[in-house]
């Protein structure tokens, strides 16, 4: 499809895909493709540990979210992404100390 994958990770409900694409390319076909495909895959070598996991009979759920980050360095949102995994309140530190330098008092959620 002509398509780059620059970075993926993800939490226990979603993922996060850090793709290029051609313009023409339809995005809810790619989409499709990639669940499709993985759904595909994933339950033919991890059916056992992934089997109480579907949605009815499905491993991913209908919706979809695409956000253009046309103009942000991908830096920037592959640490995003990077960082995807890491509890709330470590991600709240480690944002308060690169903007500030110092932790603050009291942990809020971002």
């Amino acid at each position: 499809m002509d398509c780059k994958l620059h970075e993926f990770n993800g939490e226990d409900d979603h993922v996060h895909l850090l793709l290029s694409y051609p313009p023409k390319l339809a995005i809810s076909n790619l989409v499709g493709k990639l669940k499709g495909k993985s759904a595909y895959f994933l339950r033919k070598e991890y059916w056992d540990q992934i089997k109480n996991k579907l949605w009815g009979k499905h491993l991913w759920s209908p919706s979809y979210c695409a956000v253009s980050c046309g103009g942000a360095p991908l830096d920037i949102i592959k640490q995003y992404i990077q960082n995807q995994q890491k509890p709330t309140c470590q991600k709240s530190v480690k944002k308060s100390i690169a903007l500030t330098g110092r932790k603050r008092t009291r942990l809020t959620r971002p």
